[in-house]
């Protein structure tokens, strides 16, 4: 039973069969994304290799990487040979690629129209399966000066503290700020609730001479923007 699963180890692969010794020899984009998730898993299961435990992972979401970014700890486990260990390091992975992508999109720094705040956002809260909601900080000229969560919530709703906005804009010396919240459901209309908490924050900003730029409704494909649709005077 144990030469079967020793064979089963990626050191006793063919060496053109070695993912590590590929990505070595032939560089990173050489790889297919389940031979790139056997060297996360590093081992596959007694019945099968790391690379073939990789192959059925990604067809369980359909061949989709933020498919995959969204899955569970308790959910990835479920396959055979992923202990909570090896899918800590998958969800891992996945996040780090997951901020890559919103480092890149902030290096634009300033907010011009909504379509560039959802670029900054999207790859944050697009593809969440709960709510959160964040506010993008901006100075006199739009760039940006920070931006951060400020609550987060279950699958519908989450509770926003207006207080803790205005308190965070000051610290950051913030001259505009833009609201934006994630919707998991996918639907970009917005809700009684967004609307009365967008007024309620625009007024609070107005008496400390703050702007409020937009609100946006973030999914992973689209988003919703309060001011394209003149909700935001």
């Amino acid at each position: 039973m144990s030469e079967a699963i020793d064979k089963l180890s990626i050191k006793n692969w063919s060496l053109d069969d070695r993912p590590r010794e590929k990505l070595l020899q032939k560089g990173r984009t050489a790889l297919s994304n389940s031979e790139l998730l056997a060297i996360l898993l590093g081992s596959g299961s007694r019945d099968e290799s790391a690379v073939a435990l990789g192959q059925r992972i990604l067809a369980s979401v359909n061949n989709n990487l933020n498919e995959l970014g969204k899955q569970e700890i308790n959910k990835l486990m479920k396959f055979k040979g992923i202990g909570e260990a090896k899918a800590i390091t998958i969800a891992a992975a996945l996040e780090l690629g997951r901020r890559r992508r919103a480092e890149e999109a902030m290096e634009r720094k300033k907010i011009s129209s909504s379509r560039t705040a959802y670029d900054i956002l999207q790859p944050i809260i697009g593809d969440l399966p709960h709510e959160e909601f964040w506010i993008i900080y901006l100075n006199h000229a739009n760039k940006v000066l920070n931006l951060g969560q400020v609550s987060r919530g279950g699958m519908t709703s989450t509770i926003v503290d207006v207080r803790l906005i205005m308190r965070r804009a000051l610290e950051e010396g913030a001259t505009a700020i833009v609201l934006a919240h994630n919707h998991p459901s996918g639907t970009l209309k917005p809700s009684q609730d967004d609307i009365k908490i967008t007024t309620k924050v625009k007024k609070a900003a107005n008496s400390l001479d703050i702007r409020v730029l937009d609100h946006l409704i973030v999914t992973e494909k689209s988003y919703f923007s309060f001011a394209d649709e003149a909700l935001i005077q």
